[in-house]
């Protein structure tokens, strides 16, 4: 089934224009209430909601996550040339070898994202033929993923998941350890290069099995081994490939491995196959859902508005974080048109919504292309960027201390800096004041005009200190016995130092 947009689900829904006289459906409730983000990542940053314009030197220049990132998606152009030259392999298509030589990379380029165009993820997936026939070497392998690591700390990037399918590098007969210790050996390389560049990243990796073949056990065996060297780069599993006729049931002695070995893993589904490929997920124990955007599928209707299906609430209520990726959505047929991608309505009803770019190359995509497409398509701001970077630090498959630390030392000081600027500054969020300066109208750089107000995305994300409560937000103003509580500071009860 393709979601036509996110207004028509309003619409089939019977939403189209009505409130939400529910305080459990009100996603402004839901989000004060159960906000999916946590306050184990620290203080955020007040950003007015006034100033909604993205700006792309900006965004290009804050810190960013990303857990969803494909090592064989994203190779440089140049490279996958240079590698297909040393290693003999003729696959590529020949309206690109019949280019002058300086001018292949960017042909190359350009032919992947046409391509990626397909409209479904089997054909997508082909384009992937090209970049791994020329990934079977150890060397291959290293320079690729210390390129993939240094592309994307240029790009903002200061802590990345990158996930392969070691299994799809034996060709010429290497071994699976083999094959980890040349990727690892490409993270350490790129994560020095990039910090010797002024460029700090964190960057660890996720061992893919393909579900349409029969090596899961094996590949979570190399992840447990791995996890357990002592070098922390390995930090977990993925099902990858495609999804519709391969069940992640059939892989459950592999998923009972890692369960056993306390190793955490995510899995591809809710991307081509629908609710039930994200339900086996859950119950097998996946930790976070590759893509997941078909999640809007068990959501249904009634008077008070929207309501979850089972399996949407589980992911919602226990904060399953989606690693959503807006144009490889688009270009593998979830969605017609950049404007109908669910993501900012699972946002507004408090999903743990994260933003990644997939496949890099194939997609012609960068973090900060994405983030600038949801400024473009649904009003975000720098508040939400910032929200959605937190929601992915925090669902990251590193120690709480790790995540913390990145937090605490790369990703809020920039916000911060951010709002330092007079026209960035919003009101403090623990002192209950929704006065906002005003500001002129700002434009972005096509001229179109983004002022608009904060709307549903206004969330109360304040940890220990002050936290006033508006019973209007949460629908519970008119109810008798609690107009008393309007605006309570939770120092009056004792409780200011509680997370």
């Amino acid at each position: 089934m393709t979601l036509r947009s996110a207004a028509s689900l309003r619409q089939c829904c019977g939403l189209d224009g009505m409130s939400y006289p529910s305080a459990s459906l009100n996603p402004m409730a839901m989000n004060a209430q159960k906000s999916p983000y946590s306050a184990s990542m620290g203080p955020r940053p007040s950003i007015s909601p006034d100033h909604k314009t993205l700006d792309r030197d900006r965004v290009a220049q804050l810190p960013k996550v990303e857990l969803h990132d494909h090592i064989d998606g994203g190779l440089r152009p140049s490279t996958l040339l240079d590698l297909a030259q040393q290693s003999g392999y003729s696959g590529l298509p020949d309206s690109i070898m019949s280019q002058p030589e300086d001018a292949r990379a960017d042909a190359l380029e350009e032919w992947f994202r046409t391509s990626a165009e397909s409209g479904d993820l089997p054909s997508y997936l082909q384009l992937f033929a090209h970049t791994t026939a020329v990934m079977q070497t150890a060397d291959a392998i290293e320079r690729v993923t210390r390129e993939a690591v240094e592309d994307l700390a240029r790009d903002g990037v200061v802590y990345a998941e990158l996930r392969f399918a070691p299994e799809q590098h034996q060709e010429q007969g290497l071994d699976l350890h083999y094959i980890v210790d040349a990727a690892i050996a490409g993270v350490r390389a790129g994560e020095q290069s990039a910090a010797a560049e002024g460029n700090p990243i964190v960057a660890r990796l996720i061992l893919c099995a393909m579900r349409n073949n029969n090596r899961s056990t094996e590949i979570a065996r190399l992840v447990v081994d791995n996890a357990g060297d002592g070098s922390g780069y390995v930090v977990g599993f993925d099902l990858a490939g495609p999804e519709e006729g391969f069940s992640v049931r059939e892989h459950a002695e592999a998923l009972e491995l890692l369960r056993e070995n306390l190793v955490p893993f995510t899995i591809h589904a809710g991307e081509a196959d629908g609710v039930g490929s994200m339900k086996d997920a859950l119950a097998l124990g996946a930790s976070r859902i590759g893509h997941g955007a078909r999640i809007y599928e068990d959501f249904g209707a009634s008077l008070d508005g929207i309501e979850l299906g089972p399996v949407a609430a589980r992911v919602r209520d226990r904060t399953v974080a989606l690693e959503l990726c807006p144009t490889s959505n688009r270009q593998t047929g979830l969605v017609d048109s950049m404007e109908d991608h669910p993501l900012s309505l699972l946002y507004e009803l408090g999903f743990t919504c994260t933003v990644n770019t997939d496949n890099r190359t194939v997609s012609g995509t960068t973090m900060t292309d994405e983030m600038l497409l949801l400024g473009e398509y649904f009003d975000f701001g720098y508040d939400e960027l910032l929200h959605l970077t937190l929601n992915a630090m925090d669902a990251a498959f590193l120690p709480l201390p790790d995540r913390q630390r990145l937090a605490r030392d790369l990703i809020i000081p920039a916000y911060e800096e951010l709002v330092g600027d007079p026209d960035m500054r919003g009101t403090s969020r623990n002192d209950g004041s929704s006065q906002h300066d005003d500001g002129a109208d700002e434009h972005d750089p096509e001229g179109h005009s983004h002022d608009h107000a904060h709307g549903a995305h206004e969330h109360n994300h304040s940890g220990a200190g002050i936290l006033n409560i508006d019973l209007g937000d949460l629908g519970l103003d008119d109810i008798d016995g609690l107009a008393g509580l309007d605006g309570l500071d939770l120092g009056d009860l004792g409780s200011d130092k509680r997370e």
